[in-house]
């Protein structure tokens, strides 16, 4: 056992020891929270990228702090020093306040700027101070129409008041709907002016470059009529859009006042470049022949793509997610890699094209986790593996052209040789068809007489045979009038005869007029058809008269081949035929019967002189009794 004096002074001790370890590091944080580093304005440093200590951040997670909270004590000791190179807004939600200090030196001659870089930041408020302690809000961003910049820059800055050697607090507030970086750089005026003009200089180069190789691919596509140039184009000016939507420059020269569509310009530009691509690289590789599992795996991540982008339309902030356009791009390298496996060639070029694609990709993505360190080409890496990629694509196409042009070459070779083949069987095969065509023209020679021959005879067989069918339908004929006139011809074999009120008004007209015609109003013999079946109209006088017109039958209320088989049988009987008669086998009323049988009996009576001739012929003629019209 240790005695009592022994632990207190062990405690004692142990005490002191922990005061003094707790007072050095009360110390240590008091160094690393209020210890921020001031940037000072140099003439011999022309520009200055503020970084690490000399920014200090504080997080307002429900973006609802005002500057004036920010000001007072209570929130003076929750800034922290910025740990990174780069200060970033991690969370979307989220407005973050950074305060920074300038040591101003009034003997400077130059005007000196701040310059705030990220150009896709929604809402960017500078509080600068007057140095009397009073502060102005200054406002920035891509919410705001670009004429409102005081400057027509794609970056945002803001001029410097260096008429005092203070050292001046500012302070910045920064809301964005998505991940942005806080890059604040005090340049000299004149220098930012030659930075500026060479930075412009190099975008013009590389839109530039983008405008050529689409001009040149477009002619292709005219002269190709190849689909995959076209979507080659479609496909450099989406990636072109989103280089211009990511640099500023489409907000400054496209849309300047306005600035809803900065929401758009990168989804939309995105959206398009992957399905132009994954299009071009279907085309280009003929994936439908060459590689049907990759064909249908680039129409699956088209859709899928597609359905993505609707609903980046309805919901904004997915916009945020352009790490989605890694896969139809990965989707594209692994389809080309499959069909360069298979030994096409031209697909090589286009390999390492989206090999370096690929590889911005991961330095984007490792940049975006801060698993590597901000820097000029690793915020620049996709750019500049576009432009790689651009290039190397369009040696695979110059490839593929000069593949299709070595075997257009093969084949005309061949098709020459064939032709030459064909030729000599040609002119065989001609000379032995000249033989047989001799041979054959002799033999139809002489066939071609012996028909001839026969020809002539049965020509005159025909020309008999003719004349006997003229003369047997002439016996027909007269057999079938003759028949009609017999007392035994009942009304089914006359409506077999004639069957119809057609083929009764054709034999009326032609009986009618077998002497030919004649205008009964100006005697006029030229007629054309009239409006009832089988009339006749004068073409004189236009008077138009029809076939039982002025005969027995005109105004008949009853069938023409009713009234017609009626005067037959009248005629036939002499008259002696009842009307009790005529009602039983025409199955017409009897009182009807009764009028037309009494109206012909009249006629016979008339005519009795006529019929005790009894020539053929006689019943026409008072059928056609004009007395009865």
């Amino acid at each position: 056992m240790y005695p009592i004096s022994f632990f207190h002074a062990y405690s004692v001790k142990y005490t002191g020891i922990k005061c003094t370890l707790i007072l050095l590091m009360l110390i240590c944080y008091g160094q690393m929270t209020h210890a921020q580093q001031a940037v000072r304005i140099q003439n011999d440093s022309p520009h200055q990228m503020l970084s690490f200590g000399q920014i200090d951040v504080l997080e307002d997670p429900k973006a609802t702090l005002n500057f004036s909270q920010v000001l007072s004590e209570k929130f003076q000791h929750k800034f922290r020093s910025n740990t990174l190179r780069i200060p970033k807004n991690d969370n979307p939600q989220s407005a973050y306040w950074y305060r920074f200090k300038i040591k101003h030196n009034q003997e400077s001659s130059k005007q000196w700027i701040l310059e705030f870089f990220d150009q896709s930041i929604s809402e960017l408020t500078l509080f600068a101070p007057d140095g009397s302690g009073k502060y102005k809000a200054n406002y920035y961003g891509t919410n705001y129409n670009f004429s409102k910049r005081g400057y027509d820059h794609k970056n945002f800055i803001y001029d410097l008041n260096n008429h005092t050697d203070q050292t001046l607090t500012y302070y910045l507030r920064i809301k964005s709907p998505h991940s942005v970086s806080t890059i604040i750089v005090l340049r000299d005026l004149r220098w930012f002016v030659s930075y500026a003009l060479g930075e412009y200089l190099l975008f013009g180069l590389f839109y530039g470059m983008i405008a050529v190789f689409c001009l040149y691919n477009l002619l292709m596509y005219f002269a190709v009529k190849g689909k995959q140039y076209l979507f080659y184009v479609l496909y450099n000016l989406s990636i072109g859009m989103y280089e211009m939507c990511n640099d500023g420059i489409a907000f400054q020269y496209l849309w300047p006042t306005n600035p809803h569509i900065n929401v758009y310009g990168f989804g939309i530009s995105l959206f398009l470049s992957s399905i132009f691509g994954l299009l071009f690289t279907s085309n280009f590789l003929y994936l439908k022949s060459k590689s049907p599992f990759f064909y249908k795996l680039v129409i699956l991540t088209i859709v899928l793509r597609s359905i993505f982008f609707i609903t980046c339309l309805i919901y904004t902030p997915l916009f945020n997610f352009k790490i989605i356009e890694f896969i139809p791009l990965l989707v594209a390298f692994s389809a080309g890699i499959s069909v360069l496996s298979s030994g096409y060639k031209p697909a090589s070029f286009l390999v390492i094209g989206y090999g370096f694609l690929v590889a911005g990709f991961v330095l984007k993505i490792l940049l975006l986790l801060k698993w590597i360190p901000y820097g000029t080409l690793t915020y620049y890496s996709l750019s500049i593996c576009f432009v790689v990629e651009m290039i190397l694509v369009s040696f695979a196409i110059g490839n593929a052209i000069r593949t299709l042009r070595k075997k257009k070459s093969r084949v005309q070779k061949r098709i020459i040789e064939q032709l030459r083949i064909n030729d000599d069987l040609n002119q065989n095969l001609n000379e032995q068809l000249q033989v047989l065509v001799d041979e054959r023209t002799q033999e139809i020679q002489q066939k071609t007489f012996t028909i001839e021959k026969q020809n002539a005879e049965i020509s005159v067989m025909n020309r008999l045979l003719k004349k006997d069918i003229s003369e047997l339908h002439l016996n027909i004929e007269k057999v079938t009038r003759a028949r009609v006139m017999q007392k035994g011809l009942d009304f089914e074999e006359f409506s077999r005869i004639y069957p119809d009120k057609d083929s009764c008004f054709r034999y009326l007209s032609e009986l009618k007029w077998s002497q030919g015609y004649a205008c009964r109003r100006c005697q006029n013999t030229q007629h054309s058809a009239g409006q009832t079946a089988f009339s006749r109209r004068c073409t004189k006088c236009g008077y138009d008269e029809s076939a039982i017109a002025n005969t027995i039958l005109q105004n008949s209320k009853i069938p023409i081949n009713k009234a017609l088989y009626m005067f037959i049988l009248i005629y036939t009987s002499k008259g002696t035929i009842s009307s009790y008669k005529l009602s039983e086998i025409l199955n017409i009323r009897q009182s009807t019967c009764w009028t037309y049988n009494s109206k012909m009996q009249k006629l016979l009576l008339d005519k009795k002189a006529l019929l005790k001739k009894n020539s053929d012929g006689d019943w026409g003629k008072l059928l056609l009794d004009p007395s009865v019209a």
